[in-house]
């Protein structure tokens, strides 16, 4: 609520080569948390990218890369893309993993709240959603950074008195609250720049743009309703949540009881009825079973999703901006270092794409003196 139109009015200042630079810079922080191998992660992206580029080119009116598919000259609809990536997909992958007779079963002992631990952590907890919350801020680094960040923090903090490793409350609180906090500071690029920042925003910016609703500085004096409802919401729904889950958590932990060959259908049947329901077209319906063979592809490659999704949301705008900047400075590509806000958020792209090579070996350096 604070940070967000202060951010709203920064980006103001925000020209073509700015946008070019802090598009790349979600790229590259969302690639390098994605994956633990950031060729992949870049090669998610292009993936995404080349999709984006479906359809008829904006400047001259001609097609690419539709292959004379009428279907194809509108671009892909990325609800169609992530409905295919993520639900088809994960059917597909769930049906090799268990088989079609398998179920769930979920043993659930008594559930009470721990409020010795709750109060034994309380300093660890406003730690770690402090931190959480500046990495959900980063564009495209999401609550995985923000886990693994606040995790860190508390361990140094701790020492090596801590009991780190050992399953002390300081352990699962902090990465917890680290996750949580991240998820409302991710809001914070999408809401003010249009830029997602993890991949649960950046569905929720594909659900806005389906509304013509465009994130962006203007969205505050534009759509202010927008906005501070979807503020006011996130205030609600955490209280909601609380109140919901504790006492419900055993009838919501009956779904995994569910058998496999009631439960599949049930999630197909889900994503053709509400593909169909937004064009009406059997084609949308090919193109989902074709993203979640592409998704099943990609999972079993172990090459993230999420880089795809964010290349078929943001390429568009990418290119654009791109484009308008080789027209303002007369096809120099120097321009997109023009200022310092460029070149900073340029910085930032690169060590955002670098620096997860480095933590995750630091993470690792202390499991390998244990074993």
């Amino acid at each position: 609520m604070l940070l967000a139109p202060m951010l709203a009015r920064v980006a103001y200042l925000f020209g073509p080569a700015e946008y070019f630079a802090l598009y790349l810079l979600a790229f590259c922080t969302l690639g390098g948390m994605a994956s633990n191998n950031q060729a992949k992660a870049a090669l998610a992206s292009c993936i995404g990218l080349g999709i984006a580029m479906i359809g008829v080119d904006n400047s001259s009116g001609l097609p690419r890369l539709t292959g004379g598919n009428l279907h194809m000259m509108d671009g892909i609809d990325f609800l169609v893309a992530i409905v295919g990536l993520f639900a088809i997909a994960e059917v597909f992958f769930f049906i090799e993993s268990h088989g079609k007779a398998s179920t769930l079963g979920v043993k659930l002992e008594k559930v009470t709240i721990p409020w010795r631990d709750i109060a034994h952590t309380k300093w660890t907890m406003l730690r770690a959603s402090g931190v959480g919350f500046v990495a959900g801020i980063l564009p495209g680094a999401g609550a995985s950074l923000g886990s693994f960040l606040a995790y860190m923090s508390e361990k140094s903090i701790a020492g090596k008195s801590g009991g780190f490793g050992t399953g002390v409350a300081k352990g699962v609180a902090a990465p917890e609250a680290g996750n949580n906090a991240a998820a409302g500071g991710a809001l914070v690029p999408m809401l003010t720049l249009g830029v997602p920042g993890s991949g649960t925003t950046a569905v929720l910016l594909a659900l806005l743009m389906t509304l013509n609703i465009t994130p962006g500085p203007t969205l505050f004096t534009d759509r202010p309703e927008v906005v501070w409802g979807l503020i006011a919401s996130l205030l609600i729904a955490n209280v909601v949540l609380l109140l919901m889950n504790v006492p419900m958590v055993k009838i919501f932990v009956r779904i995994l009881t569910v058998p496999a060959w009631v439960l599949l259908p049930g999630v197909t049947m889900i994503s053709f009825v509400g593909i169909y329901s937004l064009s009406g077209s059997y084609f949308d319906l090919l193109l989902m079973i074709a993203f979640g063979v592409l998704g099943y592809v990609l999972r079993k490659l172990d090459i993230p999703t999420v880089p795809v999704i964010l290349g078929i949301l943001l390429g568009g705008n990418m290119e654009n901006a791109l484009r308008r900047a080789m027209v303002l400075s007369d096809g120099d590509p120097m321009f997109l270092f023009s200022t310092p806000i460029a070149i900073g958020l340029w910085v930032a792209a690169i060590a955002g794409f670098v620096a997860p090579m480095f933590l995750r070996g630091l993470l690792k350096k202390p499991q390998a003196v244990t074993d």
